[in-house]
């Protein structure tokens, strides 16, 4: 598998395949963090969830919110499932948590913009 690490500007090109000895062997990483990075997505590839939920009763329709952590990259579509046409009620603060523990992830998805009451 072939990578370019997102983590700094350098953009180290990476390859990792598993190892004989069941570790992962990566080559072209320009430091740990990034060889870490490889390691992550070859085993079990995360994601920050961002979307939007409709607003009921708000200064602004819609509410832009993301996952308070990284999700496994295998949950986007069921986290999508679950917020999809759910409406939440006015006032918002950013940091609200708006779903607690999305698709069992543990992370919890929070606004990340305010809205008033109308």
């Amino acid at each position: 598998m072939q990578l370019i690490c997102i983590l700094c500007p350098r953009g180290c090109h990476i390859q990792i395949h598993p190892g004989k000895n069941g570790e992962w062997e990566v080559e072209g990483h320009g430091c740990k963090r990034g060889r870490d990075y490889a390691i992550q997505e070859a085993a079990c590839p995360l994601r920050v969830f961002t979307t939007s939920l409709w607003v009921d009763g708000g200064a602004h329709r819609l509410v832009s919110a993301r996952t308070d952590r990284s999700i496994p990259k295998d949950k986007i579509i069921e986290s999508l499932k679950l917020t999809k046409g759910l409406t939440v009620k006015a006032p918002i603060d950013i940091g609200d948590v708006l779903i607690k523990n999305i698709a069992g992830t543990g992370a919890n998805l929070v606004a990340t913009r305010k809205v008033d009451r109308i």
